[in-house]
Formats: structure tokens, sequence, C-alpha cells
């Protein structure tokens, strides 16, 4: 799928995304706190405490997607992507605290079970809740494609992760109604929360990596290098650098000239790099430095 290189469309985008999911999340928290109250599941209330953090979270993100649609200025010439790095970083260490609550309430309840009741309309209202993650998860998945956006693609790590509490949910309402097993809600909320772990430190490493300025993944750098190799006009090239901040990339790289040629030749040359770079790296900051051979 093609990537939109227009920022005001990538940013209408993200903004439309941000909007979709605050509006998930309220429902959500609507339809699972009433599901809490009716069951009294531990892993319901896991998933509507994950829901809430969901809202939040979404409505940090979306004033992150605001703040870095706004063109650079005189105190931020790159602009003011790497919000979208600090909002992702907010939204990880969140994730986080709310993982390790949902496992030391499921530890306490696998030492003191508690029964549930209305079990089969907590699972109704679950699938439900499943079926509305799943179709944020999908849209927001299509605009992070789309934009290049750490941040929607952030927040829909953090919904896909929410489906897992939901189903354990399920699974642990399924087992009090038709086995009579409690044990089974404490322990899946408990791995609920290992996941919910996992998906936290692959956001943080994400954002750390954006405002750390750490370069470009192995596979994106031959890219670049086999592009400049594959120019013509260029000589060979150095110093290549890169860098990500939020959804835009940097690149600087020296290209080698020949040094007889007029300035308007070597300058099209650069060009021409400049052109395929972001052809293949859309609303990337490309600088070319031209040195004589």
């Amino acid at each position: 799928m093609a990537r939109v290189t227009d920022p005001a469309a990538a940013h209408r985008l993200n903004r439309i995304a941000g909007v979709a999911a605050i509006a998930t999340a309220i429902v959500l928290i609507c339809i699972k706190g009433w599901a809490w109250f009716a069951t009294g599941s531990l892993s319901v209330a896991a998933s509507v405490v994950d829901s809430a953090l969901d809202l939040l979270t979404s409505a940090a993100n979306l004033a992150a997607i605001l703040y870095a649609a706004r063109p650079p200025d005189a105190e931020h010439r790159f602009g003011h992507d790497a919000i979208e790095d600090v909002a992702a970083l907010g939204q990880a260490l969140i994730v986080a605290g709310s993982a390790l609550a949902i496992g030391w309430n499921g530890a306490q309840r696998l030492i003191e079970p508690v029964p549930l009741a209305a079990e089969g309309a907590g699972i109704v209202v679950m699938l439900v809740s499943l079926a509305l993650t799943a179709a944020l998860v999908l849209f927001q998945r299509h605009v992070a494609r789309r934009t290049g956006s750490r941040v929607v693609a952030a927040d829909a790590l953090h919904y896909l992760s929410d489906a897992l509490p939901a189903g354990a949910a399920i699974a642990a309402l399924g087992a009090s109604a038709w086995f009579g097993v409690l044990w089974l809600d404490p322990v899946l909320s408990m791995l609920a929360a290992a996941v919910l772990l996992h998906g936290a430190w692959s956001i943080a490493a994400g954002a750390f990596a954006g405002l750390l300025d750490r370069e470009l993944e192995p596979e994106q750098i031959d890219r670049i290098a086999r592009i400049a190799r594959e120019t013509e006009g260029l000589q060979g090239f150095h110093d290549l650098k890169t860098r990500r901040s939020g959804s835009r990339v940097y690149i600087q790289i020296h290209v080698e000239i020949d040094g007889s040629r007029t300035l308007s030749e070597a300058h099209a040359v650069g060009a021409t790099l400049r052109h395929h770079l972001l052809r293949e790296f859309p609303r990337a900051e490309v600088i070319v430095h031209k040195d004589p051979v």
C-alpha cells in the first residue's frame, strides 16, 4: 500500500484515527463496566481498567498528533514530530503500570477465590467488545502504514493487547459458568498482564530509539546505500547518517562527484539521488552534500 506523501493528508488520517480510538474506548468502558458489576469477574475488571487506560492514552496521543502537525517555527526548525515518540513512551509506561496492577490482583484472587455471576451476559458483552476492538485495530494499522505514525502504531498495539484480556475474560466466565472453575479467572488475568508488559517494552524500545537519534534499521540503511550506488554520476559516497523522529526519517549523505563537472551538473546529480531517496522514503528530510573527486 502506497505511503501518503502529503504531510497535511497524513496528519488528517492520524487525527481521524485518534478520534476513532477515543470514541471506541468510551463505548468499551461503558459496556465492560456493566459486565464487571454484573459478573464480579477479575478478568473483566482487568479489561475495564485496560480500556480506561486506553481512553487516557488515546486522548494524549491525539494531543500529540495535533501538536506534531504544527509546521516548523523559529524554535523548532525541524518540526514537532518528536512529540510522537514522547507520547509513545508515556503510553508504554502506563501500559506497564496497568499490567503490574492486574498481575498483582490476579495473584491475590488466586489465593482467595471469589465466585462469579451472570457469566452468559458477560460473555456476550466481551464478544461485542472484541469485535469493536478488532475493527479499530484494523483501521489504525491501515493509517499507520499510510502515514508511518509511531503514535498510531503504538495505539494499535495497545488496543490489540486489549483483546487478550477480553479473550481471557471470556474463557474465565465460560469456565465458571459451565464447569464451576474459579482459578482460571486470576490465572488468565496474570497471563494477560505478562503480554501487556511485553507490548509495553516493544513500544518503549521504539520510542527510545527515536528520542536518542538511533540509526535506521540495517536493511533500510542498505536500501539507501544501494540507491546511492545505482545513481548515475556518483563515484562514491561516505558519512551516511540516518535517524527517525516520530513518523519522519532524516537522511544525510556526502556524495563524491567528478570535480570537473559544472555546479549545475553536480547539483542535478545530487537532486536525482534525493528524488530516488524520497521515492523510497516518503516525507523524509534528505540532505545531500557534494564533494568533488
